[in-house]
């Protein structure tokens, strides 16, 4: 009998042994105590950067730019997604998408912030930079820092300022030379009172048109011409359905690169800081790169194309600036006297 239990005991001691090392991987898979402030923090952050222009313009290669280092400074941390073309919103609404957070970044023209803020009307007065060593200063300094500090009111958060070139006149009626030859035109303009009121003065039409119909509208003749850099006109293919561009230099056209500022403020501070480095580094290339762009481009319109392409000489140059120069007083008390006088410091620096 006794020889039977101690059979028995050997028996299940066994099986014992056998069910422990059999489920000894999961009894030290048991759950481990999470701290749930490190939580969410393995997860990769999205930026949904949209704009309107095409990939192979300064604007839209600055965005690719800007989204690989990102990629390569965070470690995968952060992507940004570039939507370009106005694939997700127009550049008439891409404002109101980035205040409510259905994109993160946007990178509009000057113009269409000048509704939300009128000082931002600064950046396009005309021949407010003669030069592009003007134009950087403008960035760079304090006229820049004061615009980019205005965006906190408005719930966005300026993170630079990125070139796209000098704006030239076209048109499919006749070559512009002196402001008279404006008259009786019809000129698509970008959404801004003052670049409104400046064409105005000349006698013609002007019609507010989002970017993406303008090729549309000079082809079928709606409108006469307009105003752009060279860059756009090469890359849209302006240069088809305009017969005259006149190189005057007038105004620029530059992008405020715009984040959502709530959400730039739930950033974690080592991933600002490098959006930063970043933003920095693709802003100092970007400018660069434009100013390439616009000069090689403006030779292939040139050998691409049966356009007539006119120089202003300087005389004509400053007979333009006569001209214009009333909207500076008209527009003053909207933009602020003291950007005002800090644009007319920088006029007399480079040759006004």
């Amino acid at each position: 009998m006794k020889s039977y239990l101690g059979i028995a005991a050997i028996v299940i001691l066994g099986l014992m042994t056998a069910l422990i090392v059999g489920f000894y991987p999961t009894v030290l898979q048991t759950p481990v105590v999470r701290d749930d402030e490190q939580q969410g923090l393995d997860q990769q952050i999205v930026i949904k950067f949209s704009h309107v222009v095409a990939e192979n313009t300064p604007k839209g290669l600055a965005a690719q730019q800007f989204a690989q280092l990102v990629k390569e400074k965070t470690h995968d941390r952060v992507k940004v997604e570039v939507y370009p073309n106005g694939v997700l919103f127009s550049e008439v609404d891409e404002i109101r998408a980035l205040q409510q957070g259905s994109v993160q970044m946007i990178a509009p023209s000057f113009p269409n912030l000048s509704d939300l803020l009128p000082s931002w009307m600064a950046l396009d007065l005309p021949f407010a930079f003669l030069s592009e060593e003007a134009v950087q200063e403008a960035f760079d300094g304090k006229i820049g820092q004061t615009l980019l500090d205005q965006l906190q009111t408005v719930d966005m958060k300026g993170m630079a300022f990125w070139g796209n070139g000098f704006k030239q006149m076209t048109s499919s009626k006749g070559p512009i030379i002196h402001p008279s030859d404006l008259k009786g035109q019809h000129f698509r303009t970008m959404r801004s009172k003052l670049l409104d009121a400046e064409f105005r003065m000349f006698d013609m039409r002007t019609t507010e048109m989002p970017f993406n119909q303008v090729y549309r509208n000079y082809e079928n003749g709606t409108v006469d011409g307009g105003e752009n850099s060279i860059s756009n006109i090469y890359t849209k293919k302006f240069y088809q359905v305009q017969k005259y561009m006149t190189i005057s230099n007038h105004g620029y056209l530059g992008y405020a690169v715009l984040m959502n500022r709530s959400f730039w403020q739930k950033l974690p501070r080592d991933v600002q800081q490098q959006i930063g480095e970043a933003m920095q580094e693709t802003t100092q290339w970007a400018n660069r790169n434009a100013v390439l762009m616009n000069e090689k481009q403006l030779e292939e319109i040139r050998r691409e194309s049966q356009m007539q392409i006119y120089t202003l000489t300087p005389e004509e140059r400053a007979e333009w600036m006569r001209a214009w120069d009333p909207i500076y007083a008209q527009y003053e008390s909207a933009i602020g006297p003291e950007l005002i006088r800090q644009i007319r410091q920088l006029q007399r620096k480079y040759g006004g």
